[in-house]
């Protein structure tokens, strides 16, 4: 069998809107199958069900995953009312139904009252348990595989940012209740949580009936392409290198000299920068050409180091 021919110069960062059903990694195979590159990641998973932007690293811009992973995410979700899952979304097995809904549901006042005194606390998290589902690591192993297994995986509370959170509406389907929310929140919050304790605070059973991502960063939907599109397709929408960092990242601007120094994995001073940096945050550095050099940082002391490094 022949080996497969890769684009060796292909680099750049995509963004994709993901259809509901494959897994994020599927996505990201066939991506990177259709375009022939040896290498490619995502940089921020998406549920199976779950739809909308999934930026996708090709070639050497995989160098920018810690960089891009950390930004912040935006959705529109829809919260369901009346009924809990044992995964807190539409994909789980009903574990609680209320039947009949309280009455005060079909109130609109009320209803309304309550959601804003359960949303302005859900702004106020810091702290959020993460779902027994999910890929999080105990004893070695994936909390949601000891899920499957029957098990019931511990997972201590992790610190979350919740940045935005809106009610869009809300209204009544026979025995269950749909609300609409649009959300931005930091790295490490699950969507699936919210519904659980959204319900927790009205006293109901929830889950997370479906979610798009609108934004990562500052990747939204408007960049995006299908994820099932042509190689062509996919050619059109793949953001350059330095184009990509520049998006991502504060930029420095390097001088010759720096070029040469930040190329060979070398400290840095005041002295290299054309534009200089900033301090403590990760910056792309791009020579006068406009290449993208490095992702460097600079200290309180004004010496700046490679974190990676771009032939």
């Amino acid at each position: 069998m022949s080996r497969p021919r890769f684009a060796e110069s292909l680099d750049g960062v995509l963004v994709v809107d993901k259809p509901a059903g494959p897994t994020s990694q599927h996505v990201v195979t066939r991506v990177r199958l259709t375009l022939g590159v040896a290498r490619a990641g995502h940089a921020g998973t998406l549920d199976p069900a779950a739809t909308g932007v999934l930026v996708i690293m090709v070639g050497a811009a995989t160098k920018l995953g810690p960089f891009l992973s950390g930004h912040d995410k935006s959705y529109a979700a829809t919260v369901l009312l009346g009924i809990s899952t044992d995964t807190l979304d539409a994909e789980g097995a009903p574990t609680e139904r209320a039947s009949p809904l309280p009455a005060w549901i079909g109130d609109p006042a009320t209803l309304g009252s309550r959601l804003a005194e359960a949303l302005a606390a859900e702004r106020q998290r810091t702290l959020q348990q993460p779902p027994a589902f999910s890929a999080i690591k105990v004893g070695g192993r994936a909390a949601y595989a000891r899920a499957r297994a029957g098990e019931k995986p511990e997972l201590a509370p992790r610190p979350v940012a919740v940045r935005r959170l809106e009610l869009c509406s809300f209204r009544r389907e026979d025995d269950v209740a749909l609300v609409e929310l649009s959300l931005a929140v930091g790295k490490g919050y699950y969507v699936r949580a919210l519904a659980r304790d959204l319900g927790a605070r009205l006293g109901l059973p929830a889950h997370l009936l479906a979610l798009r991502r609108t934004a990562s960063g500052p990747f939204d939907l408007s960049r995006a392409v299908p994820a099932e599109g042509a190689r062509a397709d996919l050619l059109g929408g793949l953001l350059g290198l330095a184009d990509a960092a520049r998006a991502a990242l504060p930029c420095a601007a390097l001088t010759p000299d720096g070029e040469q120094r930040a190329a060979r994995g070398q400290r840095l001073g005041a002295e290299h920068f054309a534009a200089p940096p900033p301090l403590d945050a990760a910056s792309a550095w791009l020579a006068p050409s406009g290449r993208l050099v490095a992702v460097g940082l600079c200290g309180a002391d004004g010496r700046a180091s490679v974190l990676r490094g771009f032939a």
